[in-house]
């Protein structure tokens, strides 16, 4: 068997902001812009506050998280 040569490197998932202070409230603060990132096969949600989602092989679930960290 030969080794697989043709891979693309995904970015680091440091290139992904990491959360806020465990001191700060839950709810997001007004303002907040959500997107999806995606990580080789896995997507995930990301906030502008720097909260992110956990990693999901859905698009649709990933875009769910982020509506949910949106509304309180």
């Amino acid at each position: 068997m030969e080794p697989h040569t043709k891979a693309t490197l995904a970015a680091p998932l440091a290139a992904v902001p990491l959360p806020r202070d465990p001191g700060t409230p839950d709810r997001p603060p007004a303002g907040h812009t959500t997107s999806t990132a995606d990580r080789g096969s896995f997507c995930l949600a990301v906030c502008s506050c720097g909260w992110r989602g956990p990693a999901r092989r859905s698009r649709d679930l990933a875009r769910k998280d982020a509506g949910a960290h949106i509304t309180p």
